[in-house]
Parts: C-alpha cells; structure tokens; sequence
C-alpha cells in the first residue's frame, strides 16, 4: 500500500522506539517536508486514537517507515 505521503522516508527499524519518539519522528519529518499543520494534526489524531500497533499502522499509512 502506498503512504499518503510516500516522498516522507522515516527510518523507524533497528532503534528502539516509544509511542512518544515515533509520533515526534514522523511529525517533525512531515513538518520539514511541507505538510500543513492540519494534516500533521490529522496524523496525530488518528496516531493517537489506539494502541501501539495502531500507531504504527498509521504511521505506515502517512509515511515511508523504514
């Protein structure tokens, strides 16, 4: 599936990561690369609105999680 913004790399493998690092990663890349404030909220609405392994669905979904 292609992310919503599939231009936005985020490199999430290989460290170790907590709900709190991942939401600030993906939205300061989002931030840098342009996106508006609404859809930075937009992501961290739906990031925020389940657990864990919902938060990183949703981050796959914005971003090029790698």
């Amino acid at each position: 599936m292609q992310p919503i913004h599939p231009n936005i790399k985020v490199r999430l493998t290989g460290r170790f990561w907590n709900a709190f690092a991942i939401l600030g990663a993906v939205s300061k890349a989002m931030r840098r690369a342009g996106c508006s404030k609404e859809q930075i909220s937009a992501f961290y609405t739906e990031a925020t609105a389940g657990d864990y392994n919902a938060l990183l669905a949703t981050a796959m979904k914005y971003v090029d999680v790698r």
